[in-house]
């Protein structure tokens, strides 16, 4: 009998929390981004030299998500593409309206004469896209988490594609072996930084050679 209503006590208070996270979860009119929203910030950890949000789930070419209703997922770069990719002279994103698949190459970056692409994490129909980004290339390097955000993604199969992301403790182990991979193709003083627990250097595209670097962005974008 102390079972059972230890039970139904438990699932008494799972009913509770989800019925009051349903009250709390906001309203997007007609599946837009709401400009007038500010982007969610959630405490960032630095994992491996690179800056990494808990709430998000990771593409492993470095593209996060974030869902903001059942089908309408905000995309961004994450911190280690922010410092790979580094200063750049422009970005090239979808139209509205495409339909674009998770896995595809959707955006890129002009840097120094190279086109350096970059694929997404979601599959949908573009709904937004971030024009402020556009105009200032800077906002996805230095606020890739926030303002920098790049696309908003109407997917009506958000929630299978979220299981082929990576979240919880995949994403720290994911990091550090990606740091680690990266340290081991850089000059010195940029190892001995991420060593040291600090954070990488704003951009590590300095330390490459330019045809080193596009292998280097093409291995760790998957592109």
């Amino acid at each position: 009998m102390t079972v059972i209503l230890v039970l139904a006590t438990f699932v008494t208070f799972i009913a509770i929390d989800y019925f009051l996270a349903r009250k709390k979860a906001p309203v997007f009119a007609a599946q837009q981004v709401r400009r007038d929203v500010a982007v969610p910030r959630v405490q960032t950890k630095v994992i491996g030299g690179f800056q990494v949000q808990p709430n998000l789930k990771y593409h492993p070419g470095h593209t996060w998500a974030v869902a903001e209703s059942p089908n309408l997922v905000r995309v961004g770069i994450d911190d280690f593409a922010a410092k790979l990719v580094g200063k750049v002279e422009a970005i090239n994103l979808p139209q509205r309206g495409q339909w674009i698949r998770q896995g595809q190459k959707v955006l890129s970056f002009k840097k120094n004469g190279q086109t350096i692409d970059m694929v997404s994490p979601i599959e949908g129909s573009i709904t937004d896209i971030n024009d402020a980004a556009i105009k200032n290339p800077e906002l996805a390097r230095t606020d890739c988490y926030g303002d920098g955000w790049l696309l908003a993604v109407q997917s009506p199969d958000a929630k299978t594609n979220f299981r082929n992301l990576l979240g919880g403790a995949l994403v720290r182990q994911w990091t550090e072996e990606c740091a680690a991979r990266l340290s081991g193709q850089m000059a010195r003083p940029a190892m001995v930084a991420m060593a040291d627990g600090g954070e990488a250097a704003d951009d590590l595209s300095t330390h490459f050679e330019a045809e080193k670097y596009g292998e280097i962005v093409k291995e760790f974008f998957l592109s």
